[in-house]
């Protein structure tokens, strides 16, 4: 990603966001109870796309998820692709 995205989480919106030149993408997730989310959407603009914008949302719902030791059910085509293959390079690693 070339430039950096400043992400906010909407605790209450169940959403993690970002505005970039004044277009919105988003990340949508339910919480399941039991320590599960399911994150289901994950949507970027066609303005944006192309520039990491969709990675770096994913980064920090992973990262949030993890911190917070929920599990995380990739409902999402593009988040559970980012999973494979960051489960690939942790495995090369």
């Amino acid at each position: 990603m070339s430039e950096a995205v400043s992400v906010q989480h909407d605790v209450v919106g169940h959403q993690f966001e970002t505005t970039v030149d004044g277009h919105r993408a988003y990340l949508a997730y339910m919480d399941l109870g039991k320590q599960t989310l399911d994150i289901y959407r994950t949507f970027v603009p066609n303005a944006l796309r192309g520039r990491g914008i969709a990675a770096a949302l994913t980064e920090q719902a992973l990262a949030y998820a993890e911190g917070a030791g929920y599990s995380v059910i990739p409902s999402c085509s593009y988040v559970e692709r980012y999973m494979e293959r960051r489960q690939r390079s942790q495995v090369k690693s």
